[in-house]
């Protein structure tokens, strides 16, 4: 592979756009909204990074935008490109490490599997 094909594969897997885990009270606003907590339980539910569009239904693009927005802020999820194509990913390790067991205890209060 040429090296400039491998950067460019190397980077389109790397986060963008991560934050650091925010304070408990960052962490659980983001995560007060039923949309975003929403989107926050099917990011668990898939275990890796997702298609932006396939975390939401109902709502139009730009405000998915904007939660999206809120749980990054919050280090709850980061930003990733993965084939030109933007993808959300759940920072739950990241956020467990901060706050051991908050996001598996919310999913499951939603009705979802962590």
């Amino acid at each position: 592979m040429n090296t400039l094909a491998s950067r460019s594969a190397e980077r389109d897997h790397l986060a963008e756009d991560a934050h650091p885990v925010g304070t408990i009270q960052d962490v659980l606003s983001a995560l007060s909204d039923p949309i975003r907590l929403e989107m926050v339980r099917r990011l668990a539910h898939e275990g890796g990074p997702v298609p932006c569009g396939r975390l939401y239904s109902g709502i139009g693009k730009s405000t998915a935008s904007h939660h999206f927005k809120i749980l990054r802020a919050a280090g709850v999820t980061s930003r990733r490109t993965i084939d030109g194509q933007v993808h959300q990913q759940l920072e739950a390790g990241t956020v467990d490490a901060r706050y051991p067991g908050l996001l598996d205890s919310v999913i499951r209060a939603v009705g979802g599997a962590a």
